[in-house]
């Protein structure tokens, strides 16, 4: 059970870096800046440890990061025209990716200081309290977000939150994985599988239409193992909207219990990970957007599919489609979900 000072945000505040580990090797690194994964180091055949997750190695890098390992809300992915209608009631959102609401906002989750409220060997409780109105939101939103390493070589993160108004709620985490390690290139050669048999379509906003498709014949057919660079490549329509993917995938999944969701496996490293969600969706999304010269870790300077995320969730755009799984809370009503990501 470690923790050493990371830096201080403008305003003064201390950032802390926690470590929790297992008696396998493996271990995460958290700062209580946005509940940040800064490292993932998962034991090779040889019981070398790699560290997975794109990250900086300062706070001043962080905060102008695309969300590299963060906690992300109120509300993650994208809100059309930034705002939603909650008992007839029209809730007007911070706009900060165009005209739309991305990722909670300007200061979302991702940008605050979180409380620790439990640290021990295998497990950091972080907590937050969103007040009524921050970025437009209703309600005084209590979150606890939990992160375990268990001994199966899994990271388990589990979200709660209670609100003491109605409001909508969608976390994820935005951690960018690439099993060959974080300073190794591209993620154009790992194979992916996800158990959707459907997608929601997006704009060229990369904003869900309503629509839902089915993968059968499209670069999102992910049903058994497929190598991302091809379709990343494809002059698909779907792919063109976003750069590369950046899409909801409809999860065969019941809820009540983490089941299957996708399976990332490297061929260089023999490396794979297994998804596990309670969550109805997943974000696949292929690091478009990443830039050009990112500062990382150890030197590495990251680029365009250097990483990708895998982001369990509610489907972006809900509150527009009332045919899409809901993310309202009512008031006192209890959210909870989790998400585990297992390594082999």
């Amino acid at each position: 059970m470690q923790e050493r000072v990371f830096g201080k945000t403008q305003d003064g505040d201390e950032v802390i870096l926690y470590t929790i580990a297992n008696s396998k090797g493996m271990k995460a690194e958290i700062i209580n800046y946005g509940g940040i994964v800064v490292s993932l180091y998962v034991p090779d055949e040889d019981q070398k440890q790699i560290d997975v997750v794109l990250g900086c190695d300062n706070l001043e890098d962080y905060q102008n990061s695309p969300f590299f390992g963060a906690i992300v809300g109120r509300h993650a992915n994208r809100i059309e025209g930034a705002v939603f209608e909650l008992n007839k009631k029209e809730y007007k959102l911070v706009k900060n990716d165009g005209n739309n609401h991305l990722h909670g906002g300007t200061i979302g989750f991702d940008k605050v200081i979180w409380d620790v409220i439990e640290h021990n060997e295998n497990t950091l409780k972080l907590h937050y309290l969103s007040v009524d109105g921050e970025e437009g939101y209703p309600g005084n939103l209590d979150v606890t977000v939990t992160y375990s390493i268990t001994e199966d070589n899994g990271l388990s993160i589990e979200y709660t939150a209670k609100s003491d108004a109605d409001t909508v709620i969608n976390l994820t985490n935005h951690s960018y994985f690439n099993l060959s390690g974080h300073n190794s290139g591209d993620i154009l050669n790992h194979q992916l599988k996800i158990n959707a048999d459907k997608f929601t379509f997006n704009n060229e906003e990369c904003i869900p239409t309503g629509e839902i498709l089915s993968v059968e014949g499209t670069p999102m057919d992910f049903r058994d193992f497929r190598t991302i660079e091809p379709g990343i490549k494809s002059d698909s329509i779907h792919i063109k909207n976003g750069g590369g993917y950046d899409h909801n995938f409809v999860l065969n999944v019941s809820g009540k219990e983490p089941e299957f969701a996708a399976e990332l496996f490297d061929p260089s490293s023999n490396r794979r990970m297994k998804v596990y969600t309670t969550k109805p969706g997943i974000q696949f999304y292929s690091g478009n957007s990443i830039g050009a010269q990112v500062a990382g870790k150890d030197g590495a300077i990251h680029s365009k599919w250097s990483g990708l995320c895998l982001e369990t969730q509610f489907f972006p755009n809900a509150m527009k489609h009332k045919h899409f799984p809901s993310p309202i809370l009512r008031a006192g009503e209890l959210y909870h979900h989790i998400t585990i990501y297992k390594f082999e």
